[in-house]
């Protein structure tokens, strides 16, 4: 089983395309989503306005999550009835800082910053892209990708389902590893690094500025 991954520097298209995946009859286990919250769209919290997935009801409950386990629509986005954004949580992981996440990926996310912590393998989201089937380049980039605010997209694909899935994410937005690889290596980067400062909001707002 092949995985398919891309990259989205919106959190509303990245959600969409959960939606769209799950519409298609994907099942939500094999979906999994990982996005930075330096900029706290998750939660009406810190000094920036809550994004699509704050507490804008003002019920103390994430929007999304809250109304995903309802089935109902929320925030303008698809009813994603009990399926993977039903799941998201706050997580920290090395190199990143506060992502939210839910799925596969960010569970082996854990697990391999546990496992380096204690000697093993590449820790973090770098070590769970590569556990997925991903090269180390496209490995770096994904993991890169996050760090300046991008949100990620991964879902677990049978081989003859592997284009149409791909096909999915590419109309919502989503970024390959080559593509955006290519853009990040223009300004001088060359692979991530885990031990570098996580983006603050404003060096996201304006990341995010360069690809639109």
């Amino acid at each position: 089983m092949a995985t398919v991954t891309r990259l989205f520097d919106s959190h509303t298209e990245a959600l969409d395309a959960v939606s769209k995946l799950e519409a298609s009859g994907v099942d939500h286990d094999k979906i999994s989503i990982v996005s930075n919250n330096a900029d706290n769209w998750h939660a009406a919290s810190g000094d920036h306005k809550a994004g699509p997935l704050g507490d804008r009801n003002g019920d103390g409950e994430n929007d999304v999550a809250d109304g995903a386990g309802k089935g109902a629509a929320t925030g303008g986005l698809l009813g994603a009835g009990a399926g993977v954004l039903a799941g998201l949580g706050m997580l920290a992981i090395p190199g990143l800082g506060p992502v939210v996440a839910a799925g596969w990926l960010a569970s082996t996310a854990v697990g391999a910053a546990v496992g380096a912590a204690a000697g093993g393998a590449t820790g973090g989201l770098l070590g769970a892209l590569k556990e997925a089937g991903h090269s180390d380049e496209e490995a770096n980039v994904y993991s890169e990708g996050v760090r300046r605010g991008g949100t990620l997209v991964s879902v677990k694909a049978d081989g003859d389902e592997r284009e149409r899935l791909q096909s999915i994410l590419d109309d919502s937005r989503g970024y390959d590893a080559v593509t955006r690889g290519e853009a990040y290596r223009q300004s001088g980067w060359s692979g991530f690094d885990a031990e570098a400062k996580p983006y603050t909001h404003e060096q996201i707002v304006e990341e995010r500025a360069r690809y639109r």
